[in-house]
């Protein structure tokens, strides 16, 4: 089953059960998976709908640092409940270790020598991790890397 069809299964399950939260943040899924098929006249795949929960979490983590610096812990509070729900789409993440291991995989296979090669060690590593990773921590791990060489 397509990540998109068990998104579409839970959010039947969601309103069997009259799980509000549940159901309002798959919804948002559901539209903004539309939104991006409608736009650029694809079907999307599993990797594409990852992406886009990956930009809805990572717009959730920002909106919860803004509303508790604001003072607004009612409004964060229900941030962290999309951003649980959203994150059990995810696969699981990778170690600091196994990313470390990634990157310098990278570095071999493209033969990176130094800060001048990070667009092309970055644009290999994206499809790899992509959805396993922060792409921010990858990023400055590659830094770190191509900083040694």
């Amino acid at each position: 089953m397509s990540l998109k069809d068990q998104i579409t299964e839970d959010m039947k399950s969601a309103m069997r059960a009259k799980e509000a939260v549940k159901l309002g943040t798959i919804r948002l899924i559901t539209a903004a998976m539309k939104q991006k098929e409608v736009d650029e006249r694809i079907e999307l795949t599993d990797a594409l709908v990852l992406a886009i929960i990956e930009k809805m979490i990572k717009q959730r983590k920002d909106s919860i640092s803004q509303f508790e610096a604001g003072g607004r812990q009612d409004l964060a509070d229900i941030e962290k409940a999309e951003l649980a729900i959203l994150s059990a789409y995810m696969p699981a993440g990778l170690s600091e270790a196994e990313m470390q291991a990634a990157v310098i995989a990278a570095v071999q296979e493209t033969g990176a020598t130094g800060p001048q090669d990070m667009g092309k060690l970055m644009a290999a590593l994206k499809p790899k991790l992509a959805g396993r990773a922060d792409m921010a921590v990858v990023s400055a791990l590659v830094k770190a890397a191509l900083a040694a060489r």
